[in-house]
């Protein structure tokens, strides 16, 4: 298969339309249905239904789609080292993180750091910063934990604990912090990847014999907190959403149980970090223990205790007063 015929393949999956592709790609009709025509012949199976002058793309396509995202955008990567280098100028600093921590920590980071003018930042799921990095789509990873991959050179795991956030007039906002059997009664938004974050939250309020009454679980704690201002429920989040991309009209709060958020900043195995991004994973350091209340650091060689201390029926250390 063709360059050619994978830009094509992308573009119509995001236009929906033969001629909406041509349009993004500067071809014509003709020429986007012929190379995905070619595409098709090549793989043995159809790509799009056909409807007229709309297409849909079939479950084969979607599937196809991330892998061919995937290496479209380390293409474009290459393309923009290729240019630097033979302008003999620093080349981009590629980074990859989660939802939370690419608002809440990268940008505060880069500017600490230095960084380079030219700086791509991808915001995907966990897995697929792994998947970015050990792909080397990117220089540099911030994902939570676990982040056991034998081919990522682990720098360090930040932890910090999750707060609750609610709505500015709820009654819960005169307590210092809250325990999780005031919480258990009501509306809960919190996360939704069951063996990240969310793992810990679940553990906790078994350990406590509660069950959480969860009213909105999303892929992006942003969303919670959203939730708690509109009144929609008590949301518990990680504390780089609290606190790095804070949202008027809600009041955080400790809870008097530890539950624990873990991420870690990682690179690619054996390939020594350049300047730049040593000094970029430094920042996120410097920031991460600023930023977030009650933050601490530890050394790559802690991170299995460490999923395992989250494993564990849940911790009872109270924290100390509000945050507000």
């Amino acid at each position: 298969m063709e360059l050619h015929q994978l830009e094509a393949f992308s573009a119509v999956i995001s236009a929906g339309s033969i001629t909406g592709a041509g349009r993004l790609l500067g071809r014509s009709q003709p020429g986007v249905t012929r190379a995905i025509q070619d595409l098709e012949l090549e793989l043995g199976y159809a790509l799009f239904d056909r409807k007229g002058p709309r297409v849909t793309p079939t479950q084969r396509a979607f599937l196809l789609y991330a892998e061919v995202e995937r290496s479209l955008v380390g293409l474009e990567a290459i393309r923009a080292s290729a240019r630097a280098i033979g302008l003999d100028e620093a080349r981009p600093l590629r980074v990859a993180a989660t939802p939370a921590l690419a608002a809440a920590l990268v940008p505060r980071a880069l500017a600490r750091s230095g960084a380079p003018a030219d700086t791509h930042l991808r915001s995907a799921a966990a897995e697929q910063v792994v998947d970015a990095l050990l792909s080397r789509a990117v220089d540099i990873g911030i994902a939570t934990l676990p982040l056991a991959h034998g081919d990522i050179d682990l720098h360090y795991v930040i932890e910090a604990p999750c707060v609750a956030v609610l709505h500015h007039a709820d009654t819960l906002t005169q307590a210092a912090s809250l325990s999780l059997s005031q919480l258990a009664p009501r509306g809960l938004a919190t996360v939704a990847n069951r063996y990240r974050l969310r793992r810990g939250i679940d553990r906790a309020f078994e350990a406590a014999g509660l069950r959480a009454h969860v009213v909105l679980e999303s892929n992006a704690s942003l969303n919670a907190m959203m939730a708690a201002q509109a009144g929609l429920a008590v949301a518990i989040v990680d504390p780089a959403t609290a606190f790095g991309t804070p949202v008027a009209g809600v009041v955080t709060r400790a809870l008097d149980v530890d539950i624990p958020f873990f991420y870690g900043v990682f690179s690619a195995a054996g390939r020594p970090p350049r300047d730049d991004v040593k000094a970029f994973v430094e920042a996120v350091e410097t920031i991460s223990l600023e930023l977030l209340p009650g933050a601490k650091r530890h050394g790559a060689e802690r991170h299995d205790a460490l999923v395992a201390r989250r494993e564990a029926s849940g911790s009872l250390h109270a924290s100390e007063g509000a945050i507000a």
